[in-house]
């Protein structure tokens, strides 16, 4: 009796010749801006932890130095061509962690948790509005009709600026200036709340993403010796420094509003800005003739 189905035959296999495949290799540029993410979500990481041992200066300078690194990652994907697509998702997921969950269990354990549920619905709002915050930035970074002087501001209140500014009631405590009472807990929520619709919000607020990027010689020195006099001010003075910059981040909302205005309406020309710093020449780059261009060749 024969078999019903026929027997399965295989046929012949073929051996793959030549080398066995490798793996594509990635260039440095491409990691190392991932490296300086992944290291400010370690930091964002460890402000959770600090709150949650009650540590709120260890806390605090873990964000401050989250928003640190999260300024330096993009500038060092720039100037190593490193941009990836990879990287703006990882930058995203990271300030999200740093900026909007970390600042909100910061303050729900420092104080809001004396209010328990009003207390935890501020925490809530401000995390998710950071998290809007960033998904509107990302869906709005390619615009094709942005005008060209629209780098110079944010729309809303950026994640990093909006955490460090939510923090200003804690920096007060350590100034000495709030007390630490349970009868505030109420008027920090409501704050919390207003620093999250600012984050929402359409307001325009002023951008450092041209900070840095081209500097007239004569204030080059000047420009360092203004940078170790902020650090060591920072370093010395930290709460101080915090609820300063806090506060006046927080006044400059209505000049970016104004400056804003008017360049909409066309009274500043800005829209050639790009262009003539990048006209410049090259000699501009060498710190061994910051003054030749200030020389006069009639003597």
């Amino acid at each position: 009796m024969s078999a019903p189905f026929a027997p399965y035959d295989p046929g012949p296999t073929r051996r793959r010749r030549g080398r066995a495949p490798r793996f594509r290799r990635v260039p440095l540029r491409l990691v190392l801006p991932n490296l300086v993410t992944l290291l400010a979500l370690c930091s964002g990481l460890t402000a959770i932890r600090m709150a949650l041992e009650a540590r709120w200066d260890y806390a605090i300078g873990a964000i401050v130095l989250a928003a640190v690194l999260d300024a330096l990652d993009g500038r060092v994907a720039r100037f190593l061509k490193g941009t990836s697509r990879f990287g703006a998702e990882l930058d995203s997921l990271a300030d999200f962690v740093n900026f909007g969950v970390a600042p909100a269990l910061i303050l729900y354990s420092w104080l809001l948790n004396e209010v328990r549920s009003i207390g935890w619905i501020a925490a809530l709002v401000f995390s998710i509005s950071a998290a809007l915050r960033l998904a509107r930035f990302n869906v709005s970074i390619d615009d094709p009709d942005k005008p060209a002087w629209a780098v110079n501001f944010f729309t809303g209140v950026p994640a990093p600026a909006g955490a460090l500014s939510v923090l200003l009631p804690v920096y007060l405590e350590f100034v000495g200036l709030l007390p630490h009472w349970p009868a505030l807990a109420p008027v920090v929520a409501v704050y919390v709340v207003l620093i999250a619709l600012l984050m929402v919000s359409r307001l325009p607020t002023f951008s450092g993403k041209k900070l840095g990027s081209r500097i007239r010689r004569d204030l080059v020195l000047p420009l360092f010796v203004a940078a170790v006099l902020v650090v060591a001010l920072l370093v010395s003075y930290p709460f101080q420094m915090l609820a300063v910059g806090a506060t006046g981040y927080l006044i400059s909302i209505p000049f970016a509003l104004h400056w804003h205005a008017k360049y909409r309406d066309g009274r500043i020309g800005g829209a050639n800005t790009a262009e003539a710093d990048e006209d410049e020449s090259e000699d501009d780059t060498d710190l061994d003739h910051l003054g030749d261009n200030d020389k006069d060749d009639t003597g």
